[in-house]
């Protein structure tokens, strides 16, 4: 089965792309909402060790923007969860990607490209890119956090160089779908 890597900086439109994706019948993991899932109360109770405070909220459940404002901060902390995390999330994909019917499937990540554990589970890459600020002001929308916050993350990951196709996110939906077309459509990835 053809896996495509479909990836961009944070804000840039991967998940706009993957719904109209996955409103034409192409399975899409959400690398981000499996991590989150695959956090643990072993990983929280070794974050609140290793790096002192709560992780964690009152029932229980991870407290993902304390997580995400450590993170972002303090590259060990980043790579000390991504250690632990990646592999489980290799495996999780591989369980999903096998479990799908169809020809293609396409696995979302604004990081996955920069991390080498990764390098064997696509055929191709498609980059969605959008004009910085405009990804600034969707993440401070969508996370409630600051300027700052928002260009921590930004500047926390690398920008992908090299892909198949490229995807600009800079105008509207319907622009976006025309480009959705031309790359996984008319290409005939």
């Amino acid at each position: 089965m053809k896996t495509i890597l479909l990836t961009g900086g944070i804000g840039s439109g991967k998940s706009a792309v993957a719904s109209m994706l996955e409103s034409r019948g192409i399975p899409v993991y959400d690398s981000d909402s499996a991590a989150k899932r695959l956090y643990t109360p072993g990983l929280l109770s070794l974050l609140e060790r290793r790096y002192g405070g709560s992780f964690s909220l009152g029932d229980g459940s991870p407290d993902f923007k304390a997580i995400a404002s450590l993170v972002f901060s303090d590259p060990s902390a980043l790579q000390f969860v991504e250690s632990w995390l990646y592999p489980l999330l290799k495996a999780d994909f591989m369980a999903w990607r096998d479990s799908r019917q169809g020809t293609m499937v396409v696995f979302e990540s604004a990081v996955a490209l920069s991390k080498p554990l990764f390098d064997d589970l696509w055929d191709q890459v498609v980059v969605v890119e959008a004009p910085l600020e405009t990804r600034i002001q969707r993440i401070m929308r969508r996370d409630s956090c600051t300027r700052g916050e928002a260009l921590a993350r930004i500047e926390a990951q690398s920008v992908p160089e090299r892909f198949d196709s490229l995807i600009e996110n800079e105008g509207s939906m319907e622009l976006l779908e025309r480009a959705v077309d031309a790359v996984f459509f008319r290409e005939n990835c």
